[in-house]
């Protein structure tokens, strides 16, 4: 079984394809009026980002501790995604560093927490 699809919710449509398209290797394929997006990879998942405005309550809120995560080669790449990602609109919770068996860091961006970090394999 492979996971194709995951449904999130943000409040700035157009931020989130600018980050996911220029950040982290997605490729915005439709988007309705900004109020939902469809956006896919090169593993083929997609990633359906949907407008907090189309639910009655405007808030988003995760669960504490839910996050998605992306995976890079090394901890050079690591760094540099620290560095380039300064410049967007994001709070980061800190500095990359050793983080359970890899390396990382950990960012907000609208009401999402992201995670990039090293592939653990390949950390040492």
């Amino acid at each position: 079984m492979k996971l194709n699809h995951i449904n999130i919710v943000l409040t700035d449509i157009p931020a989130a394809i600018n980050l996911f398209e220029k950040h982290l290797g997605f490729n915005c394929i439709q988007n309705r009026k900004d109020a939902i997006a469809v956006l896919t990879n090169t593993d083929e998942f997609a990633l359906v980002l949907w407008s907090s405005r189309l639910n009655k309550e405007h808030t988003v809120h995760y669960p504490e501790n839910f996050h998605i995560g992306f995976y890079q080669p090394d901890k050079e790449t690591v760094i540099a995604m620290y560095e380039k990602l300064k410049a967007e609109n994001v709070v980061f919770q800190s500095e990359p560093k050793s983080i359970r068996n890899t390396f990382g860091f950990y960012f907000h961006f609208d009401s999402l927490l992201i995670e990039i970090s090293v592939i653990p394999a390949s950390f040492e």
